[in-house]
């Protein structure tokens, strides 16, 4: 294993002396970490932009949530003012029945009618 280790050592070394071959490693490296931070900006935009969208998503679920409860609180007022007012529409339509069954032509109760 030593020996594998100590020639690898000794062609990087010797490659490393050669400038043509130094500047292609420098440049595949630099393109290598570059690319590296490329992605991780890429994948940061797209966390974010996840992000975003889930926040626009809860907002709508609690406006609709809202919008909800109130709709249900306004349905326990309107049957509480139902309540209310239920006996004074029942006497004002029992008075209505009462005055359209009345006769408006004959308005002397005893004279007879014209035949």
């Amino acid at each position: 294993m030593k020996a594998i280790w100590n020639q690898l050592k000794e062609s990087v070394s010797a490659a490393a002396k050669k400038p043509k071959v130094r500047n292609r490693a420098l440049t595949v490296l630099g393109v290598f970490l570059i690319l590296q931070i490329y992605f991780v900006r890429e994948i940061l935009a797209a966390e974010l932009l996840f992000g975003l969208a889930f926040a626009v998503l809860l907002a709508f679920g609690a406006l609709f949530y809202v919008v909800g409860a109130i709709g249900e609180r306004g349905l326990d007022w309107a049957e509480v003012g139902v309540r209310a007012i239920a006996p004074y529409a029942r006497r004002s339509y029992v008075a209505l029945e009462d005055i359209s069954r009345k006769s408006f032509r004959n308005p002397h109760p005893g004279s007879e009618s014209a035949q």
